[in-house]
This record gives structure tokens, sequence and C-alpha cells, in this order.
């Protein structure tokens, strides 16, 4: 993890809660040796284990593996569609939920480059481990992975040392990967009270803000990391069996596949030069983009937005047209008026407290 434990589900909105992280540790007969460790930052597979943990607690029905298909306001409430899908082979069932408050969170979708189309050889890095256990017959004993932020980096280093006689090719636009910019001072604008200066900021200054400290969350890879991949590679050369190949300032220029593997060209942007690498593999880490909300809201509910961009209440309630009594909460997808904490588990305590309490004031106001 990049984030400290402290920054759990409740802790920095309310540290004497049952479901902080240290309470997760004392259930399971852990604190001391977590305590051992003298870290912050707990592992992907313990934070995944806590999650679990916490869900398992919560008392309200929670209905997993459901999607919201549309969104209507009619006589005074949402309609909410839904799928739902008992198993991956069943067909869906669809059913109506109705509410006075929704609170949305749509994710983020993955970023392909132009004219890739996914398959067992060629996909986008979250699809990595369900994947690669599937891909063909290897018969070429290469790797490319495409991408310059954290997750490339540790999918580089992750294939290196899985497939220990294969070569791991990288290509990314820069001239070197960037170290994340994790320094006290900058990580400020994740605290819970930046959100109200950026929220408070002009557009341009937004603009400026996310431009300056884009590298604290985006395209940038723990400087350990980058050390340990740099270290690999050296060693390699030294011992004369180089398997880790930076293809620096070079974009994806041409795919193709057939029943043997994949050819990739890439192309130096430097000097217009190309290389051909012809790979078994070819794992795009190529980044998300936030869902729009436009894909949910039927023409019943008219949201307002400045250009793709929704428009958002500080309390992260939606814009939307006075026929709508109700309220949506976006939960992500406000970068732009919320900063980048606004979808990040840094400020997720703090962030459902400002949804809950605007949800609990608006009940209030219609009771009297």
């Amino acid at each position: 993890m990049q984030v400290s434990f402290l920054k759990d589900l409740v802790t920095l909105r309310t540290p004497s809660s049952s479901y902080t992280f240290l309470n997760y540790l004392g259930e399971r007969g852990r604190l001391s040796d977590f305590i051992n460790l003298k870290t912050f930052f707990p592992t992907r597979v313990e934070f995944h284990d806590y999650l679990s943990w916490a869900a398992a607690r919560v008392s309200v029905p929670i209905e997993y593996g459901s999607t919201a298909r549309r969104i209507e306001w009619r006589n005074g409430s949402f309609e909410v569609e839904v799928e739902s899908y008992q198993s991956a082979a069943a067909s869906p069932t669809r059913r109506t939920i109705y509410a006075r408050n929704v609170v949305l969170g749509l994710g983020i979708e993955p970023v392909l480059p132009k004219n890739v189309t996914p398959s067992n050889r060629v996909f986008h890095n979250h699809r990595l481990l369900g994947v690669l256990k599937n891909v063909p017959p290897q018969t070429h004993g290469k790797f490319v992975v495409v991408g310059s932020g954290q997750s490339a980096a540790e999918i580089a280093a992750y294939l290196h040392e899985r497939s220990p006689s294969a070569e791991v090719h990288i290509s990314h636009r820069r001239f070197g990967y960037s170290p994340s910019d994790d320094t006290p001072y900058v990580n400020r604008i994740f605290d819970p009270d930046s959100v109200d200066h950026f929220f408070q900021a002009p557009a341009d200054v937004k603009r400026q803000l996310l431009e300056y400290h884009w590298l604290t969350n985006y395209s940038a890879v723990d400087a350990d990391l980058i050390g340990e991949l740099y270290g690999r590679e050296y060693q390699e050369r030294v011992q004369g069996h180089q398997r880790i190949f930076v293809h620096r300032v070079t974009e994806l220029h041409a795919l193709e596949e057939d029943a043997g593997g994949v050819t990739v060209v890439l192309r130096n942007l430097a000097d217009e030069s190309y290389v051909r690498i012809e790979a078994d593999a070819v794992v795009l880490a190529t980044g998300f983009r936030p869902r729009s909300v436009r894909d949910v809201l039927g023409g019943s509910v008219s949201a307002q937005f400045s250009g793709d961009n929704p428009k958002v209440e500080r309390n992260y309630r939606l814009c939307v047209e006075e026929n709508v009594a109700g309220a949506i909460y976006l939960n992500g997808g406000v970068e732009h008026s919320h900063g980048l904490s606004s979808s990040l588990l840094s400020n997720v305590a703090v962030r459902a407290a400002d949804i809950l309490d605007s949800i609990k004031a608006g009940l209030h106001a219609r009771r009297f």
C-alpha cells in the first residue's frame, strides 16, 4: 500500500470506532506483530482482508454483484433500475429500487490505446492475474509492458520474477520513471481540509494545483521500486544476460496478433526510429478514467455540467434541475471540483461523513 493504515475507513472521522484498522489487527491477533514491523503501510493482501472483515460486520443489507443501469425521477422518488447476476453464466435479473437519496460510486474504466482490441495476449493491466494464467503457449519468451506509472513498474517487476527466462520490455513516453512525490508538505493535499481549499479555488487555480501535484497520484512510481528495477537491469548487464529492456521516449505504434504471439512496433518519439518486438503478451498499463454519470441518468433527471464535468456541491451532491427534489451524491469522479483526494482511500472516512451528514440534514428538514 502507498497509504497509511491510519487512513482507513473511519479513523480520520471517528478514531474510537470499532471499524479501525487497529481494531481489526487486535481481533486478528496481530497487533503486536504489526507494531514490530515499524511501518505505516500494510500490504494490499492485509488491507483487502481488513476491508472484508469490515464488510462482514455491517448489518444493513448489501447486494453485491449488481449494477445500476438507469436512474429516473418519478412521483417524488428515484427509480433505480438494477441488474443482478446470480452467477457469471446466468442471465441478469432486473428490478427497480425506489429511493429518495442515491449515492453513486461509478468507479473507473480502463483506457486503451487507439485501435487496440483486447485478447488473451493483449490486455489492460487490471486483468493481469486473471488473464496471465490463460496466456497461450509462450514461444518468444518476451513480454511488453506499456506505461510509466506504479502499476506498469510493479507488473514489469512481477513478470521479471515470475518468468526467470523471459525478457521484459518496457515502453513509455518518458525518459525514465518519475518518482512519486510523497513528501510531508505535498502530502497535505490529501488532508481532509484540503478539499475545502480546493473547492473554493477559482477554476484556473484548480487546474494549476492538479498540474503541480499530478505526480502525487498519477504516472509516478515509488522510488524504492525504481531503484530495484534499475538494480536488476544493471546486474543483468554486468552478468551478460539482460532481461529488462526500457524503451524510453517511445509509444505503441502497431500491434499484430497471430496464433504464435504478438508483433509489437514501438516508435521512438525523439528520432522517429522503430523497434520491432515479437512478444508472447502485451500488458497495457495505460491508466483509467472516471465513468460518466451521464451513462446512468435517465431523461427525467437533468443534471448540470460544465463541459464534460458534472457540477457538484461541496457535500458531493450533484446539481440537478429544480424538478428533482431528491439528492444524488457522487462518490468519485469529482477530481475537477474536490481535488486529488476526491476518490482516494486517503479521504474515504471524511468523504463518507460529508455525504451522510448531508443526507441526514435533508431528512431532518423534511420532517419539520
